[in-house]
């Protein structure tokens, strides 16, 4: 059998089972019984969080480990470059969804269910993007320029923007383009998607919710996974890294939940990461930046951000 085709089963075998468990499909059958549903949409606690964290982290590394079985030690190289990057910029992109839950007053124990329903949609939304992006550049090699011209555009737009309070709710199009298609109830009572007055069916606010973090992560694709095309064109690696990335995201919210403000310096350093992988793009037939050189420089720009954001909050609670 071909490396490749066993490392995409061992891959799916390894997001079927996990996200199974992870979602709680095993254990609500292991318990068989039922649970009232403030119970069953409980958010999970800090401890189970962390565990879940280190869980997705160790089986990304694993199959990195794997990758370098099979594949060698250069493709190993991308696949960790990759998702240490595409980690990173998700980090960012929880302060939105922190932004749309408490603009959307969703009480901490819902929010779990809007991630997880999430998270699938975002799967689903990631792999064709892929595709895309690879066959385009396979096809069309000027691309490059125009993905690096994209995330240097991009890193100066983080750079100028200014810290959003509130989501404009009402003015966003992704609820305009809901609101043609079914009324919305912006009073939430229970866990439910959808809830029925009068005999007219109306989505809730958790829809809500699902649907402006949906066009948000479409939005956040456009910059992340040109970064990861400039570490590699391999769809495997590209998809793979993508989605063990995107499956630990929501283990990784609740873990930072309370604590993502004392992230002072991400934002920097995202911008220097978005600044670095754009250039590297716009000079790649000048000269080529070999993998190992622009792990160590992601990892290396993580390192200082996290070290200097823990001086600080060290020296605020002193």
């Amino acid at each position: 059998m071909n490396d490749v085709y066993l490392l995409w089963i061992l891959f799916s075998l390894f997001v079927g089972v996990s996200l199974a468990i992870d979602l709680g499909v095993f254990s609500k059958i292991r318990r068989g019984k039922k649970q009232n549903s403030e119970q069953k949409e409980s958010p999970p606690p800090f401890k189970t969080a962390l565990a879940w964290t280190i869980v997705w982290i160790s089986l990304a590394g694993v199959f990195a480990g794997m990758i370098y079985f099979y594949m060698g030690p250069e493709k190993m190289a991308e696949f960790v470059t990759a998702y240490a990057l595409e980690e990173s910029l998700s980090v960012d992109n929880m302060f939105v969804f922190l932004l749309i839950f408490t603009s959307l007053n969703i009480p901490h124990k819902f929010q779990h269910r809007v991630l997880s329903m999430g998270i699938l949609g975002a799967i689903a939304m990631r792999v064709p993007l892929i595709l895309v992006g690879v066959a385009l550049l396979e096809k069309f090699h000027w691309m490059i320029y125009i993905f690096g011209g994209f995330l240097i555009v991009t890193a100066i737009r983080m750079l100028i923007q200014r810290k959003e309070k509130k989501i404009e709710i009402e003015k966003n199009i992704a609820i305009r383009v809901l609101k043609k298609f079914i009324p919305v109830d912006f009073e939430l009572k229970d866990t439910k998607f959808f809830v029925k007055k009068d005999g007219i069916l109306y989505a809730t606010t958790l829809i809500v919710a699902l649907v402006i973090i949906e066009f948000t992560d479409l939005l956040f694709a456009l910059d992340s996974i040109p970064a990861v095309l400039a570490i590699t064109t391999d769809p495997f690696i590209v998809i793979t890294s993508n989605i063990f990335a995107i499956l630990g995201l929501r283990s990784l919210y609740f873990l930072l939940a309370g604590v993502m403000e004392k992230f002072y310096y991400l934002k920097p350093g995202l911008i220097a990461i978005l600044l670095f992988i754009g250039m590297k793009m716009i000079a790649s037939e000048i000269v080529e930046i070999p993998t190992s050189i622009s792990l160590g420089v992601v990892l290396g720009i993580l390192g200082t951000v996290l070290a200097l954001s823990f001086v600080r909050a060290r020296k605020h609670t002193d």
